[in-house]
């Protein structure tokens, strides 16, 4: 199904804040949900001694339609209106939701499942379909400020710029300001100033520094407000290690946007420090958003 959300359920708690999240954002967007339940091996649910696995028992088929079953209801109650599909697919979940985000406009999943250990703050699937996904992948964690704004985490990279379309018109989507946050520091300095050690690096000029770096933040803002004049728009420098200052201002938002990698991002890595870093440790809900290949 193209033009859709996508959630993957595995019935775990986060599974199932994932289709609440995913129900409101088909709702937003007017197009259908949907609900994937991947039947892979489920290898750390199994006991010690237990049946091997058979990718045809009927039992486990049953019960992953009762979770489908269990999350349809649920994306139903959240949006009484949206067309809802759900499917059983054969296969590791990473690679089921993969293949699924081709043909999606938005790919949701919850920041842990059934098989995650014990204290782990984000599960395989979410950072493989992060760095993986071919549409923008919302992970459900944390608790949404309500009345907060979208906090559009802005690197002035062009590969970033597919984070700023989205941020803007999610904003737009749920009629919420956006905080457009810019975050630099002596990794910053250290593209001005040339070779050296980043955490001793000496600013000649720091007024200039400063004042390229505001001009980055609008030049990225303006992009966006051409686009959706309608979205409240702050713009938030700070000089600052990036991803604490993420992270806390995220305590505030409803929404975190961010692209897949930033300026410093190595050639051919598909997933940045700072993005995983926001992955696991944000306060609301994330979205990874991927530049054009």
């Amino acid at each position: 199904m193209s033009d859709a959300v996508i959630v993957g359920v595995d019935g775990s708690a986060s599974g199932f804040d994932a289709v609440d999240l995913a129900a409101r954002e088909a709702h937003l967007r007017e197009v259908p949900l949907r609900i994937v339940h991947a039947l892979g091996r489920p290898s750390a649910r199994l006991p010690t001694g237990a049946t091997p696995w058979d990718p045809g028992d009927r039992g486990l088929e049953a019960m992953a339609h009762g979770v489908l079953a269990r999350a349809e209801e649920r994306a139903h109650e959240v949006a009484p209106g949206i067309g809802i599909t759900r499917s059983v697919v054969a296969g590791e979940a990473f690679e089921v939701l993969e293949i699924e985000s081709r043909s999606a406009v938005l790919a949701v999943v919850g920041d842990r499942g059934l098989s995650a250990f014990a204290g782990l703050l984000l599960g395989s699937t979410a950072v493989h379909l992060a760095a993986h996904g071919r549409c923008p992948v919302m992970v459900a964690r944390g608790r949404a400020a309500p009345t907060g704004p979208v906090l559009l985490a802005v690197d002035g990279s062009l590969a970033g710029q597919a984070a700023v379309e989205f941020a803007f018109a999610e904003a737009a989507l749920r009629k919420a300001p956006l905080v457009a946050l810019h975050v630099w520091n002596t990794w910053s300095e250290r593209a001005y100033e040339g070779p050296g050690d980043p955490l001793t690096a000496v600013v000649v000029d720091a007024a200039h520094l400063r004042e390229a770096e505001q001009h980055l933040l609008d030049e990225t803002v303006a992009s966006g407000q051409e686009v959706f004049p309608q979205v409240a728009v702050e713009r938030r420098l700070v000089r600052s290690r990036i991803r604490p200052a993420l992270i806390d201002a995220s305590r505030q938002a409803q929404l975190v946007v961010t692209g897949a990698r930033g300026r410093g991002g190595f050639t051919g890595l598909l997933l940045g420090s700072v993005s995983q870093a926001l992955l696991h440790h944000v306060h609301c809900p994330v979205t990874v958003v991927r530049g054009k290949e």
